[in-house]
């Protein structure tokens, strides 16, 4: 059985052909742009479904003998899509990391009441979610608004649309959205209307290993697939990393270093009361994946290479040079630190007008000194993350494209003074877990603990472990940067310094 998976993430469509024994057959991946306004972040649906076209077209013209016989995605979660009766877009995706709608969360939890929030949707409430976007959008485009027939939450579940002509979306991802009932798995009449929201206007729910429907003519023609091959729910991309992480229970930590990371782990109960952990139904129903969501982690490394490296925006970064300068340096970056906030930031702060800076920059100060004190202010909010979770470690693994920067993985092991696994190709594995769901709707797997046991074996290559003498002089430092953003925050907000 030949599967196509996908992620439809921030920066780039990915996509990963894979088979029944797990087996990767091809790849191929193409970048898309955001829209930067002050806190508005937004993208183009219509570019993720063009990237995704020009990646099936490739995959389906491999081998006519083993044609592609599923589809299914995982994407980038918490976004506003808003589409029109023909499934068009009426309107760009107001994305993750959009800051806008702080308002609108405040009133919410004014008419409903901070406790029955977050009783119902499993999580703290604040601008970050989908519904209070979706509030501001009424608010301040009201014309906007009027064309929408449904608002979907993951951007996968706008290719989903397109390919089959069903508006719906995953447990996973929608228990992000401010407005589904954790334990019931159902959008919350009560919710929508405080919010004025027509429960129309949201997508049916499945769970990730649900068809949901099949593959139509026109997204035949527009993709090279098979008209009627089935395409499954899918799920955000949060859950698909950490099945493809293999943790299992309280204690075992994964840590993603996409463009934008998280540090989550499994358990059997929602977390509550801690600001910070965002609670999302995981992949089989009586599960959660416990998350604390980070706005800035590859994404910074990716940052501050180009800097010093790529010329323009067209121009390939040096990843070599910046390894170069790394090594130059040493813990502690020569008392530079570095607040990795360049997108604002929803943990270990919720403020979207933070900034990323650095402090005790000299004349001494090199290249390789500013690119560590990136990584390691990256890794501090890990440790953060981690922390506020409140479970003490059993296991790490990292997964994402940061896992690659070796220097990174020593700086976490360190920074967090536990040993760090880096499991092997380790951006392929969020596609075998989505093969995964696939194969269990198939019966051709018992359940996702047989893939998961797989990957125990055969992945996890490398382990970082942490130096004794580095781990005291971090803790000592990760201390002293705890006290830095409390200190700035009101010169992002506008004021003078104290």
């Amino acid at each position: 059985m030949t599967i196509a998976t996908y992620d439809i993430g921030t920066t780039a469509v990915k996509g990963v052909l894979i088979n029944e024994k797990g087996e990767v057959l091809s790849s191929e991946s193409k970048t898309i742009s955001t829209i930067f306004d002050n806190e508005k972040k937004e993208q183009r649906p219509q570019d993720w479904y063009d990237a995704f076209c020009r990646i099936s077209k490739g995959f389906a013209a491999m081998d006519k003998e083993t044609p592609v016989e599923a589809v299914i995605m995982s994407g980038q979660m918490q976004d506003v899509i808003p589409v029109d009766r023909g499934g068009c877009p009426v309107g760009n995706a107001v994305l993750y990391s959009d800051g806008r709608a702080a308002a609108q969360a405040r009133e919410l939890i004014g008419r409903m009441g901070k406790d029955y929030l977050e009783s119902v949707t499993g999580n703290h409430y604040d601008g970050s979610l989908p519904l209070p976007k979706l509030m501001w959008i009424k608010e301040n485009q009201p014309d906007l608004y009027g064309k929408i027939h449904k608002v979907l939450i993951s951007a996968k579940d706008y290719i989903i649309l397109q390919l089959t002509g069903r508006a719906v979306g995953d447990m996973t991802a929608c228990s992000t959205a401010g407005a589904m009932d954790m334990a019931s798995g159902t959008w919350d009449s009560r919710i929508l209307s405080a919010a004025g929201i027509d429960l129309s206007l949201l997508p049916e729910l499945y769970y990730p290993h649900q068809a949901v429907g099949t593959m139509s003519k026109k997204g035949a023609e527009a993709t090279g697939f098979d008209e009627g091959i089935k395409v499954y729910a899918g799920v955000g991309d949060a859950g698909a990393a950490t099945l493809a992480s293999g943790i299992r229970c309280p204690g075992e930590y994964n840590i993603n270093l996409g463009t934008s990371g998280w540090v989550s782990t499994i358990s059997r109960a929602v977390s509550r009361g801690l600001e910070g952990i965002f609670n999302l139904a995981a992949m089989e129903p009586g599960s959660y994946i416990n998350v604390v969501p980070f706005l800035n982690a590859g994404n910074v490394h990716k940052w501050i290479s180009s800097l010093f490296t790529a010329r323009d925006c067209q121009e390939t970064i040096d990843y070599p040079y910046v390894e170069e300068r790394l090594r130059e340096s040493r813990p502690g970056s020569g008392g530079v630190v570095f607040l990795p906030y360049l997108n604002g930031e929803r943990f270990p702060v919720m403020d979207s007008l933070a900034k990323g800076s650095f402090l005790g920059i000299t004349a001494a100060t090199g290249q390789g000194d500013m690119i560590r004190s990136c990584l390691e202010g990256v890794a501090f909010s890990i440790r953060q993350g981690i922390e506020c979770i409140g479970v003490p470690p059993k296991s790490i693994s990292v997964i994402g494209g940061g896992g690659r920067v070796s220097i990174w993985n020593q700086i976490l092991a360190d920074i967090l003074d536990q040993t760090v696994y880096v499991y092997k190709d380790g951006e392929m594995l969020p596609a075998l877990a989505l093969g995964a769901a696939v194969l269990l709707a198939e019966g051709r797997i018992r359940g996702y603990s047989e893939f998961t046991d797989s990957l125990q074996g055969r992945e996890r290559t490398a382990a970082y472990e942490p130096d004794p003498e580095r781990a005291a002089f971090y803790e000592g430092l990760y201390r002293r940067y705890l006290d830095i953003y409390p200190a700035v925050k009101r010169y992002y907000h506008g004021g003078g310094m104290e």
